[in-house]
């Protein structure tokens, strides 16, 4: 082990074995401490404007277990690879970035932004790229497969993914689909709707006619089909940012009617952090695997509470969506995060099971994946430095705001 932080890393490995003890598939992290978010501004101060106005400063917040930037003699290189570009959607690693979250832990991280022909399980088993950000069920086909990854931090905490129709169709349940051209993506994006359908009586290509859909929503704006899959952080914000042209106003909200797959128990767990199985045999990775999700979630923290200035930081990173389309799909990924009830990261067991029982049952997997598949031992150890730091890792006082959409999304 390196030296220059030998006192450091060993205070983390500690904390790791402490949560390794309470056993790694289990989700009840500490949840006594629910404090608001205080991050150290890169200026020097110790507070930051929280997206309602307030401050965001508490008392007796500090830099915890944690060492400062300048209390390290380098920093330990490391990747991440994104799924898709800049966007909203990632917005907690490129804030750690930003706001030197992940330097207080003595990383440089570097984000690998995705694109349609880049996997990012693959990217992570190639030995590319250090950790990578993967929805689920796609990553454990892969692992099947003989990539040998594993889930370190369930940052999602619920399915983004809905079904949306226009209001005067009628469709307010995955029985409605019967007699109509209901649109998904594949590629492993359709299988909620599959199991939400036959768990309401209707077999897809028998009951209705499944349609290939873009990733857009001009399928459904145009009146090809009658539902459309659409990410609620993204794809059901394009219909809202469309105008009506019996209207001349941008559709709203009342114009639709929305099946939310966390509603009706058949939603997967989607986006995640996953790491090497083979090199966290190396207490060196181990610790910086906690270092790394610890960094992460705090950035997350502060996207929660500093939204207006996350945005911001996201649009500094090249992202091609507008303004509002960005705050938009902040506030709707919030919503995916917070709140955890069992410490951000921590994987929620139920929801787990219920993603391994449709994958099982779609033919997603042959069977269930043995019990490596997935640890908390590494997101309850990043949760407990963050607590010591002051940060609300829970967020249970979390809420929506209300998001102007713009034509567009700008």
């Amino acid at each position: 082990m390196n030296n220059k932080r030998l006192g450091l890393l060993a205070a983390l490995l500690a904390l790791a074995m402490v949560a390794a003890s309470c056993g790694d598939d289990s989700d009840d992290a500490s949840t006594d401490t629910e404090t608001t978010d205080t991050t150290e501004a890169t200026d020097g101060s110790d507070t930051t404007e929280a997206a309602d106005g307030s401050d965001g400063s508490e008392e007796g917040s500090d830099d915890g277990g944690s060492a400062s930037a300048a209390e390290c003699e380098s920093l330990d290189e490391v990747s991440l690879q994104m799924q898709w570009v800049a966007q909203s959607q990632f917005a907690g690693y490129y804030a750690a970035v930003d706001q030197g979250f992940y330097e207080d832990f003595c990383l440089d991280v570097t984000i690998v932004e995705g694109g349609v022909d880049i996997v990012p399980q693959q990217q992570l088993g190639s030995g590319a790229v250090d950790y990578a950000i993967a929805w689920v069920p796609k990553a454990l086909v892969s692992r099947a497969e003989g990539i040998d990854i594993v889930n370190v931090a369930q940052v999602y905490q619920r399915s983004g993914t809905l079904q949306v129709s226009f209001a005067d169709a009628g469709i307010t349940s995955p029985g409605d689909f019967a007699g109509r051209k209901v649109g998904n993506w594949g590629f492993g994006n359709e299988f909620e709707l599959l199991a939400g359908s036959r768990a309401n009586g209707v077999e897809p290509g028998v009951d209705y006619e499944l349609i290939q859909q873009n990733f857009d929503m001009t399928a459904l704006i145009s009146g090809e089909i009658d539902a459309a899959q659409a990410m609620i952080y993204n794809e059901y914000a394009q219909v809202l940012e469309t105008v009506n042209e019996e209207t001349g106003e941008l559709y709203q909200p009342e114009d639709l009617t929305v099946i939310d797959w966390n509603d009706v128990g058949t939603a997967m767990l989607q986006d995640a952090v996953w790491a090497s199985g083979e090199r966290l045999a190396d207490a060196d990775y181990q610790d910086r695997t906690t270092r790394f999700i610890a960094g992460s979630i705090q950035g997350w923290a502060w996207c929660r509470d500093n939204a207006e200035a996350c945005v911001d930081v996201v649009l500094d990173n090249g992202t091609t969506l507008g303004v509002s389309h960005q705050a938009w799909q902040l506030n709707e990924v919030n919503g995916l995060i917070w709140p955890s009830p069992g410490g951000a990261g921590v994987m929620d067991q139920a929801l787990w099971d219920q993603t391994i029982e449709i994958s099982v049952s779609e033919d997603v997997l042959t069977e269930a994946p043995d019990d490596s598949a997935f640890t908390t031992e590494y997101a309850e150890a990043a949760v407990v430095l963050l607590e010591e730091k002051g940060v609300d890792v829970i967020g249970a006082d979390w809420v929506r705001s209300e998001v102007e959409l713009l034509p567009g999304g700008e």
